[in-house]
């Protein structure tokens, strides 16, 4: 038996979906507020009728005494309900597989239209809690989701992942449509199970010292990531120490080491020019300004600092040790720093030169830094990878 800690539900979020919840109501979030300044004659005309009884329903909320929206709250209601009905009957003659989830539909959606009728009080005459259907939805359910559960049932005895994984749907969907449904959620948890894949995630090795504590953060990004990843999916990554003792057989091992990598390449540019500027003002003779040519010696400094190296991504057999992929990913970063000086006169500098001349030298960053930054589209190479391989599991 699998043990899984923390607890299953908490990778695959929550077993009811709250998505489904949100859904299953947004078309007539939609008429309400599309609704809001019409009476609804229009779409009655072109046989929308549930828009049309949410559109009077606004308009009435608003002007009571609008007997254009009453009247057409009335014949849309009537056709909508018979509508659904119709709808309803068809369905529950019908082959199709999952027939009591049209029926769950058809009656949400009338019991819907009630509910809106409920809050305006000049439709009460035409709208009325003896519209609702709360026993047919309760039994319509019921089959929806004996349905849903006798697929899945049906699917786990074939033992193989992709049977679990659309079983594991199927019993989600019957929690859905009846919360506690028979033992779903413990069918859930077994298919879940059956369909997991088994990834040991070996760490990076980094045998310089100087930068393990740059690799653990590396290490630890990924970590986050796979964690994040596989809460969305049938995949579980475990580490070396985690399957130890363990009774499953790992399916997949994915090994990430450094080919090789070099941090801190340091290269200095140096560049001397001759400047000079005419017409600048030089001094006074008699009262009067003396302008002439100043000139200057500015020496400019560039020094870039450069980190790479290139990680080995590979996934194998866990039992055959087979390659089933490998990737090479570079990453390389350039840290920069710029700076000048000058001798004779600074009048012979524009702005950007003479800002240039008052920087002076920034010590070079931590090799710690440089190694985290080199790593960062290497991450990203990474993080890509892996998602587009295990899409398809």
């Amino acid at each position: 038996m699998l043990l899984i800690n923390p607890p299953l539900y908490m990778y695959k979020a929550m077993r009811v979906n709250p998505f489904f919840k949100f859904f299953r109501f947004w078309p007539l979030g939609v008429l309400l507020f599309l609704g809001a300044c019409s009476s609804g004659k229009q779409s009655f005309q072109k046989g929308d009728y549930d828009r049309a009884v949410i559109q009077a329903v606004n308009r009435l909320q608003k002007d009571p005494s609008n007997k254009k929206a009453l009247s057409t709250l009335e014949q849309a209601y009537k056709y909508a309900q018979e509508n659904h009905q119709t709808r309803i009957t068809e369905a529950m003659k019908s082959t199709e597989t999952f027939r009591w989830e049209t029926v769950v539909q058809e009656y949400e959606s009338m019991n819907n239209l009630v509910d809106a009728g409920r809050r305006c009080p000049a439709c009460r005459s035409v709208i009325n809690n003896a519209g609702k259907y709360p026993e047919q939805l309760a039994a319509a359910r019921q089959k929806a989701a004996e349905t849903r559960y006798d697929l899945g049932a049906k699917l786990l005895k074939e033992k193989n992942r992709q049977s679990a994984k659309e079983a594991y749907q199927h019993f989600e969907r019957a929690e859905q449509f009846v919360p506690g449904f028979k033992d779903a959620r413990q069918k859930q948890d077994e298919a879940y199970l059956a369909a997991l894949l088994k990834v040991v995630v070996e760490p990076v090795a980094v045998n310089k010292g100087v930068y393990q504590l740059s690799n653990e953060y590396f290490q630890n990004k990924i970590q986050e990531y796979l964690q994040h990843y596989e809460q969305q999916s049938f995949i579980k990554f475990f580490t070396l120490q985690e399957v130890r003792g363990k009774s499953f057989v790992p399916d997949h091992v994915l090994t990430l080491s450094f080919d090789d990598f070099v941090v801190g390449q340091t290269y200095l540019k140096e560049k001397e020019q001759n400047l000079e500027r005419d017409s600048v003002k030089t001094g006074t003779v008699e009262g009067k300004d003396v302008y002439g040519t100043v000139k200057v010696k500015y020496i400019t400094f560039e020094k870039t600092i450069t980190s790479s190296g290139l990680l080995d991504f590979r996934i194998m057999d866990w039992q055959t040790k087979n390659i089933i992929t490998q990737e090479k990913m570079p990453g390389t970063f350039v840290w920069r720093d710029e700076w000048a000086t000058y001798k004779g006169d600074e009048r012979a500098l524009n702005k950007e030169q003479l800002k240039r001349a008052r920087r002076r030298e920034s010590p070079n960053p931590a090799p710690q830094f440089l190694f985290v930054e080199f790593t960062k589209p290497i991450y990203s190479q990474l993080t890509s990878k892996i998602q587009s391989f295990y899409r398809k599991y």
